[in-house]
């Protein structure tokens, strides 16, 4: 495949981190003058092992290779540089042109190929075609997500002035690449509200990873994050770049950051501070550009004083604190998301619904939503499948929103699930987080998450 002049295209809007190995000086030379025209950022090297170094330390998203470097052949350095970025697009430049070469280049894992003597206007159409397959590869995974979650579009309109101040500090903040800490109840829109940072930022174009530090234990935690290489552990087959580096150049969101292990917080408070981190197995340092946000649900200070939160990553961390009300504390918030919510699933169920009766908004007003937007969610979605009318009545909502459950009485007669379940939700309505319900109820966060899920909460 050989790239052709077409200068009716635009150039690409975004810069791209660019490599050059050649050995010939007035080939980097003239290549560099070209890339750096379009305000490309080019590192120009003319041997394997100086490529190989340079994509160690900088994080490229396109490599100009020439297949002669002297006595080497530049054949074996594509899988080289693949086997440490496997994003990366390597474009083939020689003047040593054959279709033998060409195929070969391809299988190894190039993405195009220009024969010597090339026009600039040949190496710039070749860049475009980068740039448009590395933004629609980031439209398709955002797509992947999306069809995961199969969610509702987020509405950050509120009737409630602290819902109104989180988003509009989030606004502001999305502007520059401080380090932000969200903080808020487990169901709060902490997540949807770190999307729409990304969105609204100069970042939005590149790609945003969604982790959990809770998700993973510590050694597949670490290796996640930062990544490894290739016979770092037993099963580590290939080298895996982890996700810092696949949002190189865009937002990583570290939610539930409280759970991250002790041991680990000083390699993230290098990355924070530094920009820093290396490989499981590997003791080069690499470097990344990528904009972080945290989240939590419990009190950072307080586990600061107990020793379970380094102090210096936590003020690296809180930059720009934003706190995101629960639902309760919003109220006036409360139907107008249950109607919006009502169309949405509506719409996904072939339904049409003309809103809820009078006892059902005032059902829904009354629950303290220990469950926050999350729950609230789950009620309406629930409602809207179960339905067999124009409006949902009170007769669709869960347990705990009919007029009898307001209070369970010594020797009514109620399932055990039906005392766990109301005693659940009233404590999680009582406590500040979900370490505290825990707690309370004498259970870990990891048994009260499943019997959240088992009642819907």
């Amino acid at each position: 495949m050989t790239a052709e002049s077409d200068s009716g295209q635009r150039a690409p809007a975004l810069p791209l981190n660019i490599l050059i190995v050649d050995d010939e000086v007035n080939i980097r030379k003239t290549l560099a003058m070209s890339l750096e025209t379009e305000n490309h950022k080019v590192t120009a090297v003319s041997n394997a092992q100086d490529a190989l170094t340079e994509a160690a330390r900088k994080s490229f998203e396109l490599a100009f290779l020439d297949l002669r470097l002297g006595t080497e052949d530049g054949l074996d350095l594509i899988p080289a540089l693949l086997a440490g970025s496997p994003w990366l697009k390597i474009i083939v430049i020689t003047a040593y042109a054959s279709i033998d070469s060409a195929v070969e280049a391809m299988r190894r894992g190039a993405t195009d190929y220009i024969p010597k003597p090339f026009t600039p206007a040949q190496i710039q159409l070749a860049v475009r075609k980068v740039y448009e397959m590395r933004t629609l590869e980031q439209k398709i995974a955002a797509l992947q997500e999306d069809l995961g979650r199969m969610h509702p579009q987020v509405d950050f309109s509120s009737a409630s002035p602290a819902m109104q101040r989180a988003v509009n500090l989030a606004r502001q903040a999305a502007a520059s690449d401080a380090t932000i800490l969200l903080r808020g109840e487990s169901g709060t829109g902490k997540t949807a509200l770190a999307r729409a940072i990304h969105s609204w930022s100069r970042r939005s174009a590149r790609p945003i990873g969604i982790m959990s530090c809770a998700a993973f234990p510590m050694d597949l935690l670490e290796n996640e994050l930062f990544g490894h290489v290739k016979g770092a552990f037993t099963g580590a087959l290939r080298d895996y770049p982890g996700r810092i580096a696949a949002c190189e150049g865009g937002t990583l969101f570290l939610d539930d950051v409280s759970d991250l292990p002790l041991p680990l917080q000083p390699k993230l408070l290098r990355f924070v501070q530094d920009k820093e981190y290396e490989r499981v197995g590997d003791a080069s340092i690499r470097r990344a550009d990528v904009r972080l946000i945290a989240a939590t649900n419990i009190d950072l200070e307080k586990s600061v004083q107990e020793g379970r939160f380094r102090e210096d990553l936590f003020y690296r961390l809180n930059v720009i604190p934003i706190e995101i009300p629960p639902l309760r504390d919003r109220p006036q918030d409360i139907v107008p998301m249950a109607e919006r919510l009502l169309a949405f699933f509506g719409r996904a169920n072939h339904k049409s619904f003309q809103g809820f009766t009078p006892e059902a908004l005032q059902a829904l007003i009354q629950y303290p939503w220990p469950g926050n937007v999350r729950e609230l969610s789950n009620v309406i979605e629930r409602a809207a499948i179960i339905s067999g009318s124009e409006r949902i009545g009170v007769e669709y909502l869960p347990s705990g929103f009919q007029p009898g459950d307001v209070a369970l009485k010594l020797g009514d007669a109620v399932s055990i699930e039906k005392i766990e379940e109301f005693h659940i939700r009233r404590v999680l309505a009582n406590s500040k987080s979900l370490h505290d319900a825990a707690s309370i109820l004498g259970i870990d966060q990891a048994t009260l998450w499943r019997r959240r899920k088992k009642y819907g909460i």
